[in-house]
């Protein structure tokens, strides 16, 4: 069986490169039975897909290799697509764009888009190999010959939706780096000295984290394995081991503590379970600003700087998106093609590129897809003279 291109997945990056590539040229392999699971549960059902605020400083890797990508498709290219397609997003939480109603709407369009491709469900990749300048793609089903293979298969987050080490062991097997990877935009476990958060679980409260030099911003929610929520999940992409600092009084106003009559508890702007979990820690009675002795005010100031070494992640069951991968080095950010292997290719997650939370990965997706689809439409025109 013989095919123009192969790609390798059926995720968004995978979708968006059939579509924009010319009818009947490209052939998808998912070993999923459907195409686009991720996409129908991102954003809890209503995907989102893009952000207002685009730039490097939103993304973990060599940002000489992320911003050309980003700007030949950027945020506003990419919202005049799918306006094209009749999919207007909607401008929620200031700066992120969602579906109108649910992911439903995305994949609807990228179905109607790509069906001029050839779709391969349920069947999965088991290698590739090339010979005298053929590619050829061995399933569990067939064998594909193509002129370029496209690696668009993603990360390992997510098992449950199939997401497997596949992309990683053919860019391995034609002599790429895999930087090493880790489940990203996912909870944290804890320590033995910080398991009173577990009995916190459910209740959440605005935080600023600092790992390292990054500080990420947002809702921190206690939950039964630790903690999660945009700000943790923000944090763990920068996170590889070792202490991370959580302000949990971020702005708030020492002096007011000190002249309030007012109790502890009713002064912070924490949920009260949540000041009162502290105090118990800090061996302090809930007692008005006025009586705070100089020792207990310094005691009480370490909620600006709370500073504890997680003891893990919730893992890739629990991650968004999978940080690590094919080491950009080694491919052309004007191509996508790498450098190692003439037509191979590679997109989206399974890149050592990864987003911050806030449609940062759907947009790398979109955007190396493009600039891939691109090249490969330049290729075809000139094979085709």
């Amino acid at each position: 069986m013989n095919s123009d291109i192969v790609i390798i997945g059926g995720g968004a990056s995978a979708l968006m490169l059939a579509s924009l590539l010319p009818e009947k040229s490209a052939t998808i392999i998912e070993h999923n039975s459907g195409l686009g699971a991720k996409i129908l549960v991102s954003g809890g059902g209503k995907c989102n897909i893009t952000n207002a605020k685009m730039g490097t400083e939103y993304f973990l890797g060599n940002a000489d290799f992320i911003r050309p990508v980003l700007r030949k498709f950027n945020e506003k290219a990419l919202l005049r697509w799918l306006e094209r397609g009749q999919l207007e997003p909607v401008l929620r939480k200031e700066t992120q764009y969602f579906c109108r109603d649910s992911a439903k709407e995305l994949l609807a369009l990228f179905l109607r888009e790509s069906r001029k491709q050839q779709m391969l469900t349920g069947e999965k990749v088991l290698g590739v190999v090339k010979e005298n300048g053929v590619f050829h793609v061995r399933t569990d089903k067939r064998v594909l010959s193509a002129k370029a293979v496209v690696i668009a298969s993603g990360g390992l987050s997510f098992p449950r939706l199939g997401a497997s080490a596949t992309g990683y062991e053919i860019a391995e097997h034609f002599g790429h780096t895999i930087v090493k990877t880790a489940p990203a935009l996912v909870g944290f476990t804890v320590q033995k000295e910080q398991f009173f958060f577990k009995e916190l679980s459910g209740i959440s409260t605005d935080v600023e984290i600092k790992v390292g030099s990054h500080i990420c911003r947002g809702s921190l929610l206690f939950a039964h394995k630790g903690i999660s929520g945009p700000a943790v999940l923000d944090a763990s992409l920068y996170w590889n081991r070792g202490k991370i600092e959580i302000d949990f009084l971020p702005g708030f106003s020492w002096e007011q503590l000190k002249r309030s009559k007012k109790q502890i508890s009713s002064i912070f702007p924490l949920p009260k379970r949540v000041t009162k979990a502290f105090l118990v820690q800090l061996n302090l009675d809930d007692k008005t600003g006025t009586k705070i002795s100089t020792d207990e005010l310094l005691a009480l100031q370490t909620l600006n700087r709370y500073s504890f070494a997680p003891a893990g992640t919730f893992g890739y069951v629990k991650a968004e998106v999978t940080k690590g991968g094919v080491n950009t080095d080694e491919v052309d950010a004007e191509t996508m093609m790498s450098k190692k292997e003439q037509g191979l290719y590679f997109t989206g997650e399974v890149l050592d590129v990864t987003g911050r939370l806030g449609g940062y990965n759907f947009q790398w997706a979109f955007s190396s897809a493009y600039v891939c689809a691109k090249y490969i439409k330049r290729e075809i025109k000139r094979d085709n003279r």
